[in-house]
């Protein structure tokens, strides 16, 4: 059978941070407790270390992975499939961050193929959906930083030059960054994100003492501080450069062009009328309004897997929504 556009089930995860709320409103949903500040929609993907959690359910129950693996084809496309098999190449979340997170940095492919056995690294984006007055990111460092300067930080859990080290980014609803792997970072609180990332769980935690993190084994991915602090990038970053620019057309690019190696994002706004995507595996998470998207009744909050075989995607009425795309095969 062919596959068609589904509306998603919630699948909130708990953390060990803060938040939930913020996504209990947008998705209209019972996240469960206020350490559950994590939606993973539409994912193939598990917490790493894990066997099961994190993967996404179709309305029958079905894993999402399962669908995928059933029929690469028509839910990713022929060139997706040859490229990177039933792997989505591609998840999708919604982040609520009821503190501030840690700072920390995701390893590269390289890094984590060699060191983890895994097929990609995590570079990810996020697209701000609602912030508090003054929230604020913090992405790259302001200078660069020499590695025995970060492992005196990160032994002596510095928090304050830490933080104090990477550029302040104000946010507010609208923005979009750009976070490739190894970048240092972290996300202010009050802070509702969907964020874009590569299939995976790698999370190298600078900061962890305080932060409910079980230990420095728990921190570097049981690699070590030795290993780990080798995937994090040491040079300055511009940040303006991981800006993208502010989407306020009927289709707007929300990323910068680099994104593209990785992942898309596109924020559709028919304002009324009526608008059409090219054909392709998207998850897409309706921010705001109703109307009908890729064939189904669509109002706040709901999300959507799309497939490859669905053809074009249109988008109808007064809605506005988040379509998330893996890399085209052929980058």
């Amino acid at each position: 059978m062919t596959p068609t556009t589904v509306k998603l089930p919630p699948n909130p995860i708990r953390h060990f941070y803060r938040g939930g709320p913020a996504i209990a409103e947008l998705r209209g949903i019972d996240v469960g407790s206020d350490h559950s500040p994590e939606e993973w929609i539409g994912s193939a993907t598990t917490l790493f270390g894990e066997s099961e959690r994190g993967l996404s359910r179709m309305p029958d129950g079905g894993l999402v992975r399962d669908a995928l693996a059933a029929d690469p084809v028509g839910w990713l496309g022929a060139a997706h499939a040859a490229r990177f098999g039933a792997n989505p190449a591609l998840l999708v979340k919604l982040l609520d961050a009821g503190e501030r997170l840690a700072v920390h940095h995701h390893p590269d492919y390289p890094f984590a193929h060699q060191h983890l056995g895994l097929d990609f690294g995590k570079t990810e984006a996020w697209i701000v959906l609602a912030a508090r007055v003054g929230a604020e990111v913090a992405v790259g460092w302001r200078e660069d930083v020499a590695q025995e300067t970060l492992r005196a930080w990160v032994d002596d859990q510095d928090h304050d030059a830490l933080l104090g080290a990477l550029n302040p980014l104000p946010v507010s609803a609208g923005d979009a960054i750009f976070v490739p792997a190894g970048v240092p970072h972290s996300i202010g609180e009050g802070i509702l994100i969907a964020e874009l990332q590569e299939p995976t769980d790698l999370s190298v935690m600078l900061e962890w003492d305080g932060f409910a993190i079980d230990d420095e084994q728990a921190a570097t991915l049981g690699l070590g501080w030795d290993l780990a602090l080798a995937s994090v990038e040491t040079i300055a970053r511009d940040p303006s450069a991981l800006r993208g620019p502010r989407g306020d057309g009927v289709v707007s690019e929300l990323l910068p062009p680099a994104a593209a190696r990785f992942f898309t994002a596109q924020r559709i706004a028919p304002g009324g009328g009526s608008v059409q995507l090219p054909a392709g595996f998207a998850v897409a998470i309706v921010v705001a309004g109703a109307g009908t998207l890729a064939g189904l009744d669509v109002t706040r909050g709901d999300a959507l897997l799309v497939p490859h075989a669905a053809g074009p995607v249109h988008a109808d009425g007064d809605l506005v929504a988040i379509v998330s795309r893996p890399p085209e095969a052929t980058r």
